[in-house]
């Protein structure tokens, strides 16, 4: 499951210090390139991406829906946003510690009692500082491999013992380490304190009230409902739909599918603190010399050109997504990429994206 971070530093964008340059406005036209780039590198089937600058808002597409067909990427169509999916789980965490319900510097098994090491807090796992191993580098997840299990139902038990069979990767709070396994633990921990499974509090704190209709947390559904494109991947040497999975292998850590109009929705809301009391407000965006560019299940980083970003990137089998916002929400995007089954890296298409929109 990919990060933004990784991405963004592999791509030399981030930076602490920076001078903004000049700002002149997304170019439709540069953006549209932009995703053009990314589709002729032979990695990205399809790209679809929403773009706020001030005043101006458009969405662009790229490259097709499905192989072997010329029907277009369909506008606003729905995908799998990956870990994106940990913004929503925190912020609903946040909500219950304004809520009274846990004091985020608890340990996690003082709810939860025997399930992780009783030095792990709440706040370690949500910042990714717990040491828990990162149960995802354990599975089969090569395209070959992964088609084994593309199907399988996974209880979150099950993920979390894969992690905890295994000794910590650091003392708890000594180190950043971006691990899946954190937000498995999230989700248990939001199912303990509200009685209910983490995806209906999600639905209810967050889906309804800000009208996300066309996302969802979809359990053990292979399908993505509503209009899609397919991502692709190679097995056994020849081109291999991997669209249909059961997200259940990243239940709380990535399973939500969205769209990037509901993105840009709860982008905004999470920004302007519609989401959260203003305590919590500030706790999602704070950053540690332990974990300077992560707070709480949110990206906070700096690009080169100085302008400070918002968000979190999402990666899992056919679909790679980004969300990001400036801490104003004047310059805003949503990125989903279906793979494709030839080699290729779409990474420099997605630079000048960034580039076009941020700076």
């Amino acid at each position: 499951m990919i990060r933004l971070v990784a991405a963004l530093t592999a791509a030399g964008l981030i930076t602490t210090t920076g001078t903004a340059l000049a700002d002149t406005g997304a170019d439709r036209k540069v953006v549209q390139e932009a995703l053009d780039q990314m589709t002729a590198s032979g990695g990205a089937l399809g790209a679809q991406a929403r773009v706020t600058d001030g005043h101006q808002r458009f969405s662009a597409r790229s490259g097709k829906a499905e192989l072997n067909s010329n029907r277009p990427v369909p506008e606003n169509g729905r995908f799998r946003v990956g870990s994106i999916t940990k913004t929503f789980v925190s912020t609903v965490l946040l909500q219950l510690a304004g809520e009274g319900e846990f004091d985020l510097d608890s340990p996690v098994v003082r709810h939860l009692p025997g399930l992780i090491d009783d030095r792990i807090t709440i706040r370690q796992v949500m910042q990714h500082t717990s040491g828990l191993y990162n149960y995802t580098d354990a599975l089969p997840l090569s395209p070959d491999e992964f088609e084994k299990i593309r199907y399988k139902h996974w209880t979150p038990q099950e993920l979390l013992k894969i992690s905890t069979d295994k000794p910590l990767d650091f003392d708890p709070g000594t180190r950043w380490s971006y691990s899946n396994t954190n937000y498995v633990v999230a989700g248990l921990l939001v199912e303990k304190l509200t009685g209910k499974p983490y995806g209906k509090a999600v639905e209810q704190r967050i889906l309804k009230p800000l009208h996300l209709d066309g996302t969802e947390v979809p359990g053990d559904d292979a399908d993505i409902r509503g209009p899609h494109a397919h991502g692709y991947v190679t097995v056994a040497g020849k081109p291999n739909d991997i669209t249909r999975i059961n997200p259940s292998v990243a239940w709380a850590a990535g399973e939500i599918v969205s769209t990037t109009r509901d993105l840009d929705t709860f982008g905004v809301a999470l920004a302007t603190g519609r989401l959260l009391k203003p305590a919590q407000q500030q706790e999602i965006v704070k950053t540690t010399a332990v974990s300077p560019e992560y707070g709480l299940g949110l990206q906070v980083q700096t690009l080169k050109c100085g302008t400070k970003v918002w968000g979190h990137g999402g990666g899992i089998p056919g679909y790679t997504s980004q969300l990001l916002t400036t801490p104003d929400t004047k310059k805003r995007l949503e990125l989903s990429v279906t793979s494709a089954p030839a080699e290729g890296d779409p990474n420099p298409g997605f630079v000048k994206l960034l580039d076009e929109v941020f700076c």
